[in-house]
C-alpha cells in the first residue's frame, strides 16, 4: 500500500530507523550522521536522506541529525504516539504467544480481547485477557472501539473472518493467515506470512546454487 506518493519500500524501511534510533537513544547518542547512521544501518546514506525527505529531512548539513527528535518524528509518522486497540482472533499457539508479548502494550497496542471458536478455550484468562466466543466478536468490537484485528486462524477460515472484521468497523488486520484476504482498499492490511520467510531464508542459505 502507498500512501502520498510514498513507496511501500520507504514505509516497511521505518520501523528499521525508529528501532536503530532507539538504540542509538537509549546508548547516550545525542547525533549522527547519515553516513555514520549508513553504517550501522548498512544502507547507503544518499538511502537515508531520500527516505527521510518524504518526510521533512530532519536533519542539518554539518550537523547530522538529533537522535531524540528524529527518533519521537518517527515515532509520530509510524502512529505510535497514540493508542492502538487490538483483538487477537485465533487462541492456537501462535496466538497465545503474540498475547504473551508484552512489548506491544510498550508501543500503545493493547490487546483487549482474544475470540476462537474452541468452546474449551473459552473463559480461559492469558494475560488477564478473556477468551471469548467468536460470536460475541462483532459486538466486542464495537462496544470496545477496536481498531486491529490480529488473525492467527487457518486460512480455511481467515476469508469469512476478514469479512466479518469488515462489516465490524475494524480499521486494520495483522494477517498471520496463510492467506491473501480480499478487503476494501481502505482497510490497512499487513500480510505475515512466516513460511514465506522460511523458503527466503533457505535461498540465502544456498538454495539458488543447488
Amino acid at each position: 500500500m502507498e500512501e502520498k506518493g510514498i513507496s511501500r519500500a520507504v514505509i516497511e524501511r521505518l520501523p528499521r530507523y525508529f528501532r536503530y534510533l532507539g538504540e542509538l537513544k537509549d546508548s547516550g547518542v545525542e547525533r549522527i550522521s547519515s553516513h555514520d547512521l549508513s553504517v550501522l544501518m548498512r544502507v547507503t546514506a544518499s538511502q537515508i536522506r531520500q527516505d527521510l525527505n518524504h518526510f521533512g529531512g530532519f536533519g542539518q548539513q554539518g550537523y547530522g541529525y538529533n537522535v531524540e527528535s528524529l527518533y519521537e518524528e518517527i515515532s509520530r509518522i509510524l502512529g505510535l504516539n497514540r493508542e492502538h486497540r487490538l483483538i487477537i482472533v485465533g487462541a492456537g499457539n501462535l496466538g497465545q504467544a503474540l498475547a504473551n508479548y508484552v512489548n506491544f502494550e510498550k508501543r500503545g497496542f493493547i490487546i483487549k480481547g482474544i475470540f476462537d471458536i474452541d468452546e474449551k478455550k473459552h473463559g480461559r484468562l492469558i494475560r488477564d485477557i478473556p477468551i471469548c466466543r467468536m460470536e460475541d466478536m462483532k459486538q466486542f468490537i464495537r462496544d470496545n472501539d477496536i481498531d486491529i484485528a490480529v488473525l492467527t486462524i487457518p486460512k480455511s477460515e481467515a476469508v469469512e473472518v476478514a469479512e466479518e472484521l469488515v462489516k465490524s468497523g475494524i480499521k486494520g488486520i495483522w494477517n498471520f493467515a496463510h492467506t491473501d484476504l480480499n478487503v476494501p482498499d481502505e482497510l490497512a492490511v499487513v500480510n505475515v506470512h512466516l513460511y514465506d520467510s522460511l523458503l527466503e531464508l533457505s535461498y540465502k542459505l544456498g538454495g539458488k546454487t543447488q
